[in-house]
């Protein structure tokens, strides 16, 4: 444990696997109290199973295990009351709020949904959740005084729209993640004057549930066994969830302290021209 982030708060979206369970953990390794949010109940127009309350507990007993004290919450970010009520809760409990990891997302849409819900869905979830998450979280940074940092976690979709896809589902996954770019650099510009750093990181593929489950595996039925496959540069077909949360934990320490509105790739050459 290095303690870059001794006597820090974050609240973390989507906490309950994948990228959110592996930032929590790496956030309080670095000596971070955690508030913990998922929506820990599946939504019926998706291909796939979300985060559970159970998986949400292993994450928040990993948290405890480390000797950091946690707070959980179950909220869909598209509730921007429940996440307002989530905030005042957590931060009352821990003292404040210093970061925020707006990670909350979702990928395939369910055969059976019409392209114009799977377009909403993703907008609704992977955007407008995320303006609600950081709507509701900045005030509390403001007020604690000491600056902060927030990271949205975008995609190298939000950079490119290599994706290809003329369906609801892929469209509006990349107008989403383009718009978190855009609201990104829109939010370092309003929190920059309370020392609050704003960035986006945009990941190629990342081996979470939202990608490696068997709706997934049902499209594409012979997966990638090189790096160009993907169209990366780097012979990797997929990234580890550790590969991010390095990246993540530096942009919110101290050691970035000037690092603010940068769209960061963390996908193995995917996005260079």
């Amino acid at each position: 444990m290095t303690g870059r982030l001794d006597g820090k708060v974050a609240m973390i979206t989507g906490a309950a696997r994948g990228q959110g369970r592996g930032h929590a953990l790496r956030l309080a390794e670095e000596g971070a109290d955690l508030i913990l949010v998922d929506i820990c109940q599946n939504i019926d127009t998706l291909a796939y199973s979300l985060g559970s309350e159970d998986e949400l507990a292993e994450t928040a007993a990993q948290v405890e295990k480390l000797g950091r004290r946690v707070v959980t919450a179950q909220a869909d970010t598209r509730d921007a009351e429940a996440l307002r009520e989530t905030v005042e809760r957590g931060t009352s409990e821990l003292g404040g709020l210093d970061i925020l990891i707006a990670n909350a997302g979702v990928g395939m849409a369910h055969p059976s949904t019409s392209q114009e819900q799977a377009f909403r869905d993703q907008l609704e979830i992977n955007c407008i959740g995320a303006w609600n998450t950081v709507h509701a979280a900045a005030p509390k940074i403001i007020e604690g005084g000491k600056g902060g940092s927030v990271v949205v976690v975008s995609s190298v979709m939000g950079l490119s729209g290599k994706i290809g896809s003329p369906t609801g589902g892929a469209e509006g996954y990349v107008a989403a993640k383009h718009a978190l770019l855009g609201l990104s650099r829109a939010w370092a510009r309003w929190l920059g004057p309370h020392n609050i750093r704003v960035n986006s990181i945009h990941t190629s593929g990342v081996r979470t549930p939202l990608l490696v489950n068997d709706a997934v595996k049902q499209v594409h039925t012979k997966p990638p066994t090189t790096g160009a496959e993907v169209g990366h540069i780097l012979d990797v077909t997929m990234l580890d969830v550790s590969d991010v949360t390095g990246a993540v934990a530096w942009l919110v320490s101290d050691e970035a302290r000037y690092v603010t509105g940068v769209a960061l790739p963390i996908d193995a050459g995917f996005t260079t021209p």
